[in-house]
């Protein structure tokens, strides 16, 4: 049976140093007197194999960031890269690849599909590449999650935490360079959130997995290694090792 440690190796094998990057970053939504500047000349950067939570006020920018970083929605000008690949100007086809090869999402409303049973849902990006799904890695990541014995399960047939885990599976199964999570247990009670963003956070340390989550809630951000900070498009700091208390303060001086 394969262990963690070559799971783990496995998984990081050939990966590069950044799981993303923007510099001189822009976004401006309307015009006239309508003009917001949702992103301000961000420079980022996100480590690979580490657990960010991006966070700020409404209107901050931290949502069009996301998007933007992970191919979603285009900037007006600046430069974005996923692992070691520049995505901007790349030819759509080219971009819808690249998502699909490097790239996972774990969003609020889960997006399971309701017909398919729990496997399927996860493997279903797999289906659609016509690529073969790797077995060994499936057992692995499903028994993590504790998945096993709900795979048969349909959508209906599962609780908001495990339809979340179902999510994060299918969001690993593809072994991404980095996972986006957009909110990912804003829907969720806190007891089955605290359950995923334990294994967000194990995904991180045991699996190499490097993953960016926007969200408004301090405790949830307190399960990541960094907090970036926005604040009317522009990053206005970070904090490091982050505890409910120290995101708390830092966002009060955001008037979040």
């Amino acid at each position: 049976m394969t262990t963690l440690a070559q799971h783990s190796a496995a998984s990081g094998a050939g990966r590069p140093a950044r799981a993303a990057a923007a510099q001189k970053l822009n976004k401006t939504y309307g015009s006239g007197d309508t003009r917001v500047h949702a992103l301000k000349d961000v420079d980022v950067s996100f480590d690979a194999g580490t657990f960010t939570a991006i966070m700020g006020p409404s209107g901050s920018g931290k949502s069009t960031l996301m998007h933007c970083l992970a191919g979603l929605d285009s900037a007006d000008n600046g430069r974005i890269w996923i692992g070691d690949t520049e995505i901007t100007g790349l030819k759509d086809a080219e971009l819808t690849r690249l998502r699909r090869d490097s790239v996972g999402f774990v969003f609020q409303s889960f997006n399971l599909v309701p017909t398919l049973t729990a496997e399927q849902n996860i493997t279903l990006p797999v289906a659609l590449a016509n690529g073969t799904v790797d077995r060994d890695w499936l057992g692995y990541v499903t028994e993590t999650l504790g998945l096993t014995g709900r795979l048969k399960h349909r959508p209906h047939e599962l609780s908001g935490g495990q339809q979340q885990r179902v999510a994060v599976a299918r969001a690993l199964l593809t072994r991404p360079d980095v996972i986006f999570g957009d909110e990912p247990t804003g829907n969720l009670d806190s007891k089955s959130g605290a359950e995923v963003l334990s294994l967000l956070r194990r995904s991180t340390r045991e699996l190499g997995q490097s993953i960016i989550m926007v969200t408004h809630d301090p405790v949830a951000a307190s399960y990541s290694d960094r907090v970036v900070l926005m604040n009317d498009g522009a990053l206005v700091g970070e904090l490091d090792s982050p505890t409910p208390d120290s995101v708390l303060a830092a966002l009060s001086t955001l008037g979040a």
